[in-house]
């Protein structure tokens, strides 16, 4: 399990700031497919008709997690820049580190 800080300091790559400034943390999220695409449009084109499917679809499923990506957010100049951390099956961002209980 991966408990991360809401908020962290890092360093901020804009013009303004080009220092080290606390950073917003939230995780990012994968927003809803564009209809209009040019690969979605293509596809489409080519499924009309008949002749079933006409491109594979994948089964041979093979990974149990995804990578976490994580939008940081500079609390002074709002420049939103990503973060990419390892495999984990539970992620979780927290205000502090749990003790833990031994």
């Amino acid at each position: 399990m991966v408990n991360y800080p809401k908020t962290r300091n890092t360093f901020c790559t804009h013009k303004a700031c080009q220092k080290h400034t606390l950073h917003k943390v939230v995780q990012y999220k994968v927003g809803k497919a564009s209809l209009t695409a040019q690969g979605k449009r293509r596809y489409d084109a080519k499924q009309k008709g008949f002749g079933g499917q006409t491109k594979p679809v994948f089964h041979k499923k093979a990974k149990t997690t995804k990578k976490i990506t994580l939008k940081l957010q500079c609390t002074k100049c709002k420049l939103i820049r990503q973060y990419k951390l390892k495999r984990c099956k539970h992620f979780e961002l927290a205000d502090k580190k749990a003790k833990t209980k031994e």
